[in-house]
Protein backbone atom coordinates (compact mmCIF):
# COMPACT_ATOMS: atom_id res chain seq x y z
CA UNK A 1 0.00 0.00 0.00
CA UNK A 2 3.15 1.95 0.03
CA UNK A 3 2.54 3.97 -3.65
CA UNK A 4 -1.23 5.19 -2.00
CA UNK A 5 0.89 7.65 0.82
CA UNK A 6 -1.15 10.74 -1.02
CA UNK A 7 -4.16 9.36 -1.39
CA UNK A 8 -6.51 12.25 -2.06
CA UNK A 9 -3.98 13.79 -5.09
CA UNK A 10 -4.60 10.65 -7.10
CA UNK A 11 -6.25 12.02 -10.07
CA UNK A 12 -8.88 9.63 -11.95
CA UNK A 13 -8.59 5.98 -12.48
CA UNK A 14 -6.38 4.23 -13.46
CA UNK A 15 -4.77 0.71 -13.97
CA UNK A 16 -3.88 -0.12 -10.71
CA UNK A 17 -6.51 1.75 -8.68
CA UNK A 18 -10.14 3.00 -9.10
CA UNK A 19 -12.20 5.13 -6.69
CA UNK A 20 -15.44 4.84 -5.09
CA UNK A 21 -17.83 7.48 -3.41
CA UNK A 22 -19.48 4.78 -0.88
CA UNK A 23 -20.05 1.23 -0.42
CA UNK A 24 -22.70 0.10 -2.37
CA UNK A 25 -24.63 -2.11 -0.79
CA UNK A 26 -27.35 -2.46 -2.59
CA UNK A 27 -25.29 -2.59 -6.42
CA UNK A 28 -22.62 -4.10 -5.23
CA UNK A 29 -22.08 -5.14 -8.91
CA UNK A 30 -20.65 -1.52 -9.62
CA UNK A 31 -17.61 -2.21 -7.24
CA UNK A 32 -17.01 -6.21 -7.28
CA UNK A 33 -16.47 -5.80 -10.87
CA UNK A 34 -13.34 -3.95 -10.02
CA UNK A 35 -12.34 -6.65 -7.69
CA UNK A 36 -12.69 -9.60 -10.35
CA UNK A 37 -10.81 -7.63 -12.79
CA UNK A 38 -7.96 -6.90 -10.33
CA UNK A 39 -8.02 -10.42 -9.09
CA UNK A 40 -7.79 -11.73 -13.03
CA UNK A 41 -5.05 -8.88 -14.31
CA UNK A 42 -2.33 -8.05 -12.17
CA UNK A 43 -3.97 -6.90 -8.78
CA UNK A 44 -5.62 -2.95 -7.51
CA UNK A 45 -6.57 -0.77 -5.03
CA UNK A 46 -10.21 0.35 -4.36
CA UNK A 47 -10.63 3.53 -3.06
CA UNK A 48 -14.06 3.86 -0.83
CA UNK A 49 -14.73 7.57 -0.16
CA UNK A 50 -13.77 9.61 -3.01
CA UNK A 51 -16.06 11.23 -5.43
CA UNK A 52 -15.99 10.93 -9.26
CA UNK A 53 -14.84 14.99 -9.20
CA UNK A 54 -11.71 13.41 -6.97
CA UNK A 55 -13.38 15.41 -3.78
CA UNK A 56 -12.76 13.64 -0.71
CA UNK A 57 -15.69 12.54 1.10
CA UNK A 58 -15.16 10.33 3.37
CA UNK A 59 -16.98 7.39 5.09
CA UNK A 60 -19.40 8.04 7.76
CA UNK A 61 -19.12 4.59 9.35
CA UNK A 62 -15.87 3.22 7.37
CA UNK A 63 -15.79 0.56 9.95
CA UNK A 64 -19.48 -1.08 9.31
CA UNK A 65 -18.34 -0.68 5.45
CA UNK A 66 -14.66 -2.43 6.14
CA UNK A 67 -17.30 -5.63 7.75
CA UNK A 68 -19.98 -5.48 4.56
CA UNK A 69 -17.18 -5.64 1.97
CA UNK A 70 -15.76 -8.60 3.28
CA UNK A 71 -18.76 -10.31 3.72
CA UNK A 72 -20.16 -9.33 0.35
CA UNK A 73 -17.18 -10.39 -1.31
CA UNK A 74 -17.57 -13.75 -0.08
CA UNK A 75 -20.85 -14.01 -0.87
CA UNK A 76 -20.39 -12.87 -4.17
CA UNK A 77 -16.75 -13.21 -5.45
CA UNK A 78 -15.93 -16.69 -6.63
CA UNK A 79 -13.49 -18.47 -6.02
CA UNK A 80 -12.86 -15.11 -3.22
CA UNK A 81 -9.50 -13.42 -4.37
CA UNK A 82 -6.73 -12.80 -1.69
CA UNK A 83 -7.65 -8.96 -0.33
CA UNK A 84 -6.55 -6.71 2.36
CA UNK A 85 -8.79 -4.16 3.99
CA UNK A 86 -6.78 -0.99 5.73
CA UNK A 87 -8.10 2.87 6.55
CA UNK A 88 -6.58 6.13 5.83
CA UNK A 89 -6.84 9.49 7.56
CA UNK A 90 -6.72 12.39 5.58
CA UNK A 91 -5.50 15.50 6.89
CA UNK A 92 -9.10 16.80 7.26
CA UNK A 93 -10.14 13.94 9.10
CA UNK A 94 -11.78 11.85 6.20
CA UNK A 95 -11.75 8.52 6.91
CA UNK A 96 -11.48 6.62 3.47
CA UNK A 97 -11.58 2.05 3.38
CA UNK A 98 -9.21 0.63 1.12
CA UNK A 99 -9.67 -2.31 -0.60
CA UNK A 100 -6.24 -4.27 -2.30
CA UNK A 101 -6.55 -6.62 -4.42
CA UNK A 102 -3.97 -8.80 -5.20
CA UNK A 103 -2.93 -10.99 -8.15
CA UNK A 104 -4.87 -13.92 -8.51
CA UNK A 105 -3.43 -17.69 -9.22
CA UNK A 106 -6.94 -19.43 -9.13
CA UNK A 107 -8.16 -17.41 -11.94
CA UNK A 108 -10.72 -16.58 -13.40
CA UNK A 109 -12.26 -15.19 -10.49
CA UNK A 110 -16.16 -14.28 -11.28
CA UNK A 111 -19.25 -12.26 -9.83
CA UNK A 112 -21.96 -13.92 -9.00
CA UNK A 113 -25.46 -12.98 -8.57
CA UNK A 114 -27.95 -11.43 -9.51
CA UNK A 115 -28.82 -14.29 -11.82
CA UNK A 116 -25.45 -14.01 -13.57
CA UNK A 117 -22.35 -14.94 -13.50
CA UNK A 118 -19.67 -13.14 -15.06
CA UNK A 119 -15.28 -12.39 -15.00
CA UNK A 120 -13.68 -9.03 -15.59
CA UNK A 121 -10.63 -7.84 -16.43
CA UNK A 122 -8.52 -4.87 -16.54
CA UNK A 123 -7.82 -2.97 -19.66
CA UNK A 124 -6.34 0.75 -18.56
CA UNK A 125 -8.34 2.49 -16.03
CA UNK A 126 -11.66 0.11 -17.00
CA UNK A 127 -13.02 -3.08 -16.00
CA UNK A 128 -14.00 -4.83 -18.54
CA UNK A 129 -16.31 -8.12 -19.23
CA UNK A 130 -13.97 -11.16 -20.04
CA UNK A 131 -14.70 -12.20 -23.97
CA UNK A 132 -14.17 -15.78 -24.56
CA UNK A 133 -10.98 -15.20 -25.82
CA UNK A 134 -10.40 -13.53 -22.27
CA UNK A 135 -11.54 -16.74 -20.37
CA UNK A 136 -9.49 -19.12 -22.05
CA UNK A 137 -6.03 -17.48 -21.36
CA UNK A 138 -7.91 -17.06 -17.39
CA UNK A 139 -8.13 -20.98 -17.52
CA UNK A 140 -4.45 -21.56 -18.73
CA UNK A 141 -3.63 -19.22 -16.02
CA UNK A 142 -5.22 -20.72 -13.32
CA UNK A 143 -3.40 -23.94 -14.52
CA UNK A 144 -0.18 -22.26 -14.62
CA UNK A 145 -0.27 -22.83 -18.49
CA UNK A 146 0.36 -21.21 -21.39
CA UNK A 147 -1.13 -21.20 -24.92
CA UNK A 148 2.29 -22.43 -26.28
CA UNK A 149 2.65 -25.54 -23.43
CA UNK A 150 -0.47 -26.97 -24.35
CA UNK A 151 -0.66 -30.63 -26.03
CA UNK A 152 -1.85 -30.17 -29.93
CA UNK A 153 -3.34 -33.01 -31.92
CA UNK A 154 -0.39 -32.74 -34.35
CA UNK A 155 1.83 -35.94 -34.57
CA UNK A 156 5.59 -35.41 -34.27
CA UNK A 157 6.62 -37.75 -37.36
CA UNK A 158 4.17 -35.82 -39.67
CA UNK A 159 5.91 -32.77 -39.51
CA UNK A 160 9.95 -31.54 -39.96
CA UNK A 161 11.99 -29.31 -38.76
CA UNK A 162 14.54 -27.79 -41.02
CA UNK A 163 14.59 -24.42 -40.60
CA UNK A 164 14.75 -25.11 -36.46
CA UNK A 165 18.00 -27.14 -37.00
CA UNK A 166 19.47 -25.47 -39.57
CA UNK A 167 19.24 -22.18 -37.19
CA UNK A 168 20.08 -24.06 -34.28
CA UNK A 169 23.59 -25.50 -35.68
CA UNK A 170 24.58 -22.21 -37.26
CA UNK A 171 23.78 -20.63 -33.57
CA UNK A 172 25.17 -22.95 -31.28
CA UNK A 173 27.54 -25.38 -33.58
CA UNK A 174 25.50 -28.24 -32.41
CA UNK A 175 23.06 -30.50 -33.91
CA UNK A 176 19.97 -30.60 -33.07
CA UNK A 177 19.23 -34.28 -31.23
CA UNK A 178 15.69 -36.13 -30.92
CA UNK A 179 15.72 -35.18 -26.88
CA UNK A 180 16.25 -31.88 -27.52
CA UNK A 181 12.69 -31.58 -28.84
CA UNK A 182 11.13 -32.65 -25.56
CA UNK A 183 13.52 -30.98 -23.47
CA UNK A 184 12.77 -27.24 -25.43
CA UNK A 185 9.01 -28.30 -24.55
CA UNK A 186 7.90 -28.48 -28.05
CA UNK A 187 6.40 -32.52 -27.90
CA UNK A 188 3.80 -32.85 -24.96
CA UNK A 189 2.80 -34.92 -22.37
CA UNK A 190 0.58 -36.83 -25.08
CA UNK A 191 3.62 -37.48 -27.38
CA UNK A 192 2.47 -35.01 -29.84
CA UNK A 193 3.95 -31.84 -30.62
CA UNK A 194 3.02 -29.03 -28.09
CA UNK A 195 1.54 -25.77 -29.71
CA UNK A 196 5.15 -24.86 -29.81
CA UNK A 197 6.28 -27.29 -31.48
CA UNK A 198 3.77 -27.00 -34.30
CA UNK A 199 4.66 -23.27 -34.65
CA UNK A 200 8.26 -24.03 -35.15
CA UNK A 201 7.20 -26.67 -38.15
CA UNK A 202 8.39 -26.16 -41.32
CA UNK A 203 5.14 -26.08 -42.96
CA UNK A 204 3.49 -24.97 -39.69
CA UNK A 205 -0.55 -26.54 -39.16
CA UNK A 206 -1.37 -23.29 -37.43
CA UNK A 207 -2.85 -21.54 -40.31
CA UNK A 208 -3.12 -18.71 -38.12
CA UNK A 209 0.12 -18.39 -37.77
CA UNK A 210 0.94 -16.10 -40.80
CA UNK A 211 2.45 -12.94 -41.86
CA UNK A 212 1.17 -10.58 -44.25
CA UNK A 213 3.35 -7.36 -45.69
CA UNK A 214 2.62 -4.28 -47.59
CA UNK A 215 4.17 -1.66 -49.25
CA UNK A 216 1.62 1.08 -49.59
CA UNK A 217 1.87 3.94 -52.04
CA UNK A 218 2.02 6.88 -49.87
CA UNK A 219 0.86 7.60 -46.36
CA UNK A 220 -2.03 5.74 -45.97
CA UNK A 221 -3.52 2.38 -47.43
CA UNK A 222 -5.51 4.47 -50.29
CA UNK A 223 -2.49 6.58 -51.34
CA UNK A 224 -3.00 6.52 -55.06
CA UNK A 225 -4.28 5.28 -58.38
CA UNK A 226 -2.04 1.98 -57.29
CA UNK A 227 -2.60 1.16 -53.34
CA UNK A 228 -0.22 -1.23 -53.08
CA UNK A 229 3.47 -1.51 -54.55
CA UNK A 230 4.49 -4.93 -53.11
CA UNK A 231 2.35 -7.20 -50.86
CA UNK A 232 3.36 -11.21 -49.49
CA UNK A 233 1.87 -13.72 -47.99
CA UNK A 234 4.06 -15.93 -45.82
CA UNK A 235 3.31 -18.98 -43.52
CA UNK A 236 5.11 -21.93 -42.19
CA UNK A 237 7.89 -22.03 -39.19
CA UNK A 238 8.17 -19.28 -37.15
CA UNK A 239 12.20 -18.88 -38.47
CA UNK A 240 10.49 -18.86 -41.40
CA UNK A 241 7.96 -15.99 -40.84
CA UNK A 242 10.96 -14.32 -38.99
CA UNK A 243 13.37 -14.33 -42.09
CA UNK A 244 10.74 -13.83 -45.17
CA UNK A 245 9.28 -10.63 -43.03
CA UNK A 246 12.59 -9.17 -42.66
CA UNK A 247 13.75 -9.92 -46.53
CA UNK A 248 10.59 -8.19 -47.28
CA UNK A 249 11.54 -4.97 -45.28
CA UNK A 250 15.10 -5.02 -46.58
CA UNK A 251 13.62 -5.13 -49.75
CA UNK A 252 11.19 -2.51 -49.69
CA UNK A 253 13.25 0.16 -48.21
CA UNK A 254 16.29 2.21 -49.17
CA UNK A 255 19.71 3.16 -47.75
CA UNK A 256 20.87 6.33 -48.71
CA UNK A 257 24.49 7.13 -48.31
CA UNK A 258 26.63 10.59 -47.15
CA UNK A 259 30.49 10.95 -48.60
CA UNK A 260 33.04 11.43 -45.79
CA UNK A 261 36.47 12.02 -46.12
CA UNK A 262 37.84 8.78 -45.79
CA UNK A 263 34.49 6.59 -46.18
CA UNK A 264 30.79 6.97 -45.98
CA UNK A 265 28.03 7.30 -44.15
CA UNK A 266 24.88 5.24 -44.07
CA UNK A 267 21.61 6.55 -43.62
CA UNK A 268 18.95 4.06 -43.84
CA UNK A 269 15.52 4.45 -43.59
CA UNK A 270 14.52 1.99 -40.65
CA UNK A 271 17.32 0.76 -38.12
CA UNK A 272 17.57 -2.75 -38.58
CA UNK A 273 18.03 -4.06 -34.99
CA UNK A 274 14.72 -1.90 -33.94
CA UNK A 275 12.51 -4.08 -36.58
CA UNK A 276 14.05 -6.97 -36.17
CA UNK A 277 13.33 -6.91 -32.33
CA UNK A 278 9.76 -5.79 -33.47
CA UNK A 279 9.44 -8.82 -35.27
CA UNK A 280 10.48 -11.10 -32.78
CA UNK A 281 8.37 -9.53 -30.35
CA UNK A 282 5.39 -9.65 -32.90
CA UNK A 283 6.04 -13.25 -33.78
CA UNK A 284 6.50 -14.74 -30.04
CA UNK A 285 4.45 -12.50 -27.69
CA UNK A 286 1.28 -12.45 -29.98
CA UNK A 287 -1.64 -14.09 -28.42
CA UNK A 288 -2.33 -16.99 -30.60
CA UNK A 289 -5.38 -17.48 -28.97
CA UNK A 290 -7.05 -14.83 -30.93
CA UNK A 291 -7.71 -16.94 -34.23
CA UNK A 292 -7.74 -15.46 -37.74
CA UNK A 293 -5.64 -12.93 -36.60
CA UNK A 294 -2.12 -12.57 -38.30
CA UNK A 295 0.69 -10.13 -37.80
CA UNK A 296 0.75 -7.40 -40.70
CA UNK A 297 3.47 -5.40 -41.69
CA UNK A 298 2.46 -2.34 -43.80
CA UNK A 299 5.39 0.44 -44.71
CA UNK A 300 3.91 3.60 -45.91
CA UNK A 301 6.22 6.23 -46.92
CA UNK A 302 6.85 7.76 -43.81
CA UNK A 303 6.42 4.93 -41.43
CA UNK A 304 6.40 1.10 -40.96
CA UNK A 305 3.61 -0.30 -38.75
CA UNK A 306 4.21 -3.69 -37.31
CA UNK A 307 0.76 -5.27 -35.68
CA UNK A 308 0.69 -8.26 -33.59
CA UNK A 309 -3.02 -9.09 -32.11
CA UNK A 310 -3.18 -9.17 -28.36
CA UNK A 311 -2.42 -6.17 -26.09
CA UNK A 312 -0.40 -6.35 -22.96
CA UNK A 313 -1.07 -9.25 -20.86
CA UNK A 314 -1.34 -7.81 -18.12
CA UNK A 315 -3.89 -5.23 -19.36
CA UNK A 316 -1.97 -2.10 -19.07
CA UNK A 317 -1.63 0.15 -22.16
CA UNK A 318 2.39 0.70 -23.45
CA UNK A 319 1.55 4.21 -23.99
CA UNK A 320 1.13 4.67 -20.83
CA UNK A 321 4.17 2.79 -19.70
CA UNK A 322 7.65 4.03 -18.97
CA UNK A 323 9.13 1.92 -21.76
CA UNK A 324 12.33 1.35 -19.38
CA UNK A 325 10.53 0.39 -16.58
CA UNK A 326 8.46 -2.51 -18.30
CA UNK A 327 8.72 -6.16 -16.65
CA UNK A 328 9.56 -9.16 -18.65
CA UNK A 329 6.62 -10.71 -19.06
CA UNK A 330 6.32 -13.81 -21.33
CA UNK A 331 2.86 -14.61 -22.81
CA UNK A 332 4.30 -17.71 -24.83
CA UNK A 333 7.07 -18.70 -22.11
CA UNK A 334 8.37 -22.09 -24.32
CA UNK A 335 8.79 -20.17 -27.62
CA UNK A 336 10.48 -17.34 -26.00
CA UNK A 337 12.99 -19.57 -24.40
CA UNK A 338 13.79 -21.43 -27.69
CA UNK A 339 14.31 -18.32 -29.92
CA UNK A 340 16.58 -17.29 -26.67
CA UNK A 341 18.36 -20.38 -27.04
CA UNK A 342 18.56 -19.57 -31.16
CA UNK A 343 20.13 -15.90 -30.26
CA UNK A 344 17.27 -14.33 -31.27
CA UNK A 345 16.05 -12.73 -28.50
CA UNK A 346 17.55 -11.99 -24.52
CA UNK A 347 15.37 -14.11 -22.14
CA UNK A 348 15.35 -10.68 -19.84
CA UNK A 349 13.08 -8.78 -22.24
CA UNK A 350 14.73 -5.52 -22.67
CA UNK A 351 13.45 -5.53 -26.85
CA UNK A 352 11.34 -2.70 -26.17
CA UNK A 353 14.09 -0.54 -25.30
CA UNK A 354 16.22 -2.10 -27.69
CA UNK A 355 14.09 -0.55 -30.05
CA UNK A 356 14.27 2.52 -29.09
CA UNK A 357 17.61 2.42 -28.00
CA UNK A 358 18.67 1.44 -32.15
CA UNK A 359 17.40 4.31 -33.25
CA UNK A 360 18.64 6.51 -31.24
CA UNK A 361 21.92 5.73 -32.18
CA UNK A 362 21.50 6.27 -35.77
CA UNK A 363 23.14 8.86 -37.40
CA UNK A 364 20.00 10.42 -38.74
CA UNK A 365 18.02 10.08 -35.87
CA UNK A 366 15.65 12.98 -34.72
CA UNK A 367 13.27 12.72 -31.61
CA UNK A 368 10.25 13.72 -34.03
CA UNK A 369 11.43 10.28 -35.06
CA UNK A 370 11.30 8.33 -32.06
CA UNK A 371 9.69 4.34 -32.12
CA UNK A 372 6.07 4.51 -30.75
CA UNK A 373 4.05 1.64 -28.95
CA UNK A 374 0.41 0.97 -28.76
CA UNK A 375 -1.45 -1.58 -27.51
CA UNK A 376 -5.08 -1.68 -26.18
CA UNK A 377 -7.37 -4.94 -25.92
CA UNK A 378 -6.68 -6.90 -28.85
CA UNK A 379 -3.75 -5.50 -30.42
CA UNK A 380 -0.14 -4.44 -30.12
CA UNK A 381 1.60 -2.06 -32.51
CA UNK A 382 4.97 -0.51 -33.38
CA UNK A 383 5.61 2.54 -35.25
CA UNK A 384 8.59 3.09 -36.86
CA UNK A 385 9.27 6.30 -38.24
CA UNK A 386 11.03 6.81 -42.23
CA UNK A 387 14.08 8.78 -41.31
CA UNK A 388 15.23 9.60 -44.41
CA UNK A 389 11.18 10.71 -45.09
CA UNK A 390 10.65 14.84 -46.15
CA UNK A 391 6.56 16.19 -46.24
CA UNK A 392 6.87 17.36 -49.96
CA UNK A 393 5.07 20.76 -49.88
CA UNK A 394 2.17 20.95 -52.70
CA UNK A 395 3.29 23.51 -55.23
CA UNK A 396 0.15 25.41 -55.16
CA UNK A 397 0.51 26.53 -51.46
CA UNK A 398 3.44 28.43 -50.10
CA UNK A 399 5.43 26.77 -47.37
CA UNK A 400 4.04 26.26 -43.46
CA UNK A 401 6.70 26.01 -41.11
CA UNK A 402 4.91 22.90 -39.54
CA UNK A 403 5.37 21.06 -43.25
CA UNK A 404 9.01 21.13 -43.22
CA UNK A 405 11.46 19.21 -41.35
CA UNK A 406 12.82 20.66 -37.83
CA UNK A 407 15.32 23.47 -38.16
CA UNK A 408 18.50 22.92 -35.52
CA UNK A 409 18.16 26.62 -34.93
CA UNK A 410 14.38 27.07 -34.12
CA UNK A 411 12.98 25.92 -30.54
CA UNK A 412 10.21 23.28 -31.74
CA UNK A 413 12.45 20.88 -33.02
CA UNK A 414 12.18 17.29 -32.10
CA UNK A 415 8.72 17.84 -29.95
CA UNK A 416 7.04 14.51 -30.39
CA UNK A 417 2.96 14.36 -30.70
CA UNK A 418 2.29 14.72 -26.87
CA UNK A 419 4.53 16.92 -26.27
CA UNK A 420 3.06 19.12 -28.71
CA UNK A 421 -0.62 18.52 -27.23
CA UNK A 422 0.91 20.17 -24.10
CA UNK A 423 1.95 22.88 -25.55
CA UNK A 424 -0.97 23.52 -27.25
CA UNK A 425 -3.46 22.66 -24.21
CA UNK A 426 -1.14 25.51 -22.14
CA UNK A 427 -1.90 29.21 -21.71
CA UNK A 428 0.20 31.98 -21.82
CA UNK A 429 0.53 33.18 -18.52
CA UNK A 430 -1.00 30.48 -16.60
CA UNK A 431 0.72 28.07 -14.59
CA UNK A 432 0.10 24.22 -14.44
CA UNK A 433 1.35 21.29 -12.18
CA UNK A 434 2.08 18.68 -14.07
CA UNK A 435 -0.89 16.44 -12.05
CA UNK A 436 -3.32 19.15 -13.48
CA UNK A 437 -1.81 19.14 -17.40
CA UNK A 438 -1.50 14.68 -16.47
CA UNK A 439 -5.77 15.12 -16.44
CA UNK A 440 -5.89 17.15 -19.34
CA UNK A 441 -4.16 14.60 -21.34
CA UNK A 442 -5.19 11.61 -19.52
CA UNK A 443 -1.86 9.86 -19.36
CA UNK A 444 0.17 8.68 -16.42
CA UNK A 445 1.53 11.52 -14.40
CA UNK A 446 5.03 9.95 -14.52
CA UNK A 447 4.91 9.93 -18.54
CA UNK A 448 3.34 13.89 -18.20
CA UNK A 449 6.81 14.79 -15.44
CA UNK A 450 9.14 13.23 -18.02
CA UNK A 451 7.51 15.30 -21.46
CA UNK A 452 7.47 18.34 -19.28
CA UNK A 453 11.06 18.09 -18.49
CA UNK A 454 11.79 17.01 -21.81
CA UNK A 455 10.03 20.87 -22.98
CA UNK A 456 11.75 22.52 -19.89
CA UNK A 457 14.97 21.74 -21.49
CA UNK A 458 14.10 22.34 -24.77
CA UNK A 459 13.50 26.11 -23.31
CA UNK A 460 9.94 25.99 -24.45
CA UNK A 461 8.56 25.76 -20.61
CA UNK A 462 9.85 27.90 -17.43
CA UNK A 463 9.77 25.62 -14.44
CA UNK A 464 9.07 27.56 -11.45
CA UNK A 465 10.28 25.39 -8.43
CA UNK A 466 11.83 22.02 -7.07
CA UNK A 467 9.72 20.76 -5.29
CA UNK A 468 6.05 19.31 -4.72
CA UNK A 469 4.51 22.96 -5.66
CA UNK A 470 6.37 23.19 -9.11
CA UNK A 471 4.93 25.11 -11.48
CA UNK A 472 5.58 25.02 -15.10
CA UNK A 473 4.73 28.41 -17.59
CA UNK A 474 4.53 28.38 -21.12
CA UNK A 475 7.40 30.33 -22.85
CA UNK A 476 6.34 33.09 -25.51
CA UNK A 477 7.61 31.68 -29.05
CA UNK A 478 9.55 35.63 -29.19
CA UNK A 479 11.52 34.82 -25.94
Amino acid sequence: MSGFNEIEKLIGEATEYDKKQAVELKKPKSWCKSVSAFANTSGGTLIFGIADDDSVVGLSDAEHDAEAVSNIMKNRLSPVPEFNLSFHVTENGKKLLLLHIFKGEETPYYYSADGTTEAYIRIGNESVPADSTDLKRLVLRGRNASYDSQNSPFEVADYSFTKLRERFKIWTGKSLEEKDFSSFGMIGTNGNLTNAGALLADESPIRWSRVFCTRWNGKTKSGGIVDALNHAEYSGSLISLLNDAESFIKSNSKTIWKKLPDSRLELPEYVHRSYFEALVNALIHRDYLINGSEVHIDIFDDRMEIYSPGGMPDGTLIQERNIKGVPSIRRNPVLADIFARLGYMERSGSGLSKIRDAYEFSANYSQDKAPVFYSDRSQFLVTLPNLNYLQELPADRPADPADRPADPADKNKMLNARQKEILSKMEYGVEYSAAELAEILGIKGSRTRELLNDLVDKGLLNKTAETNRRRYLKIPLDK
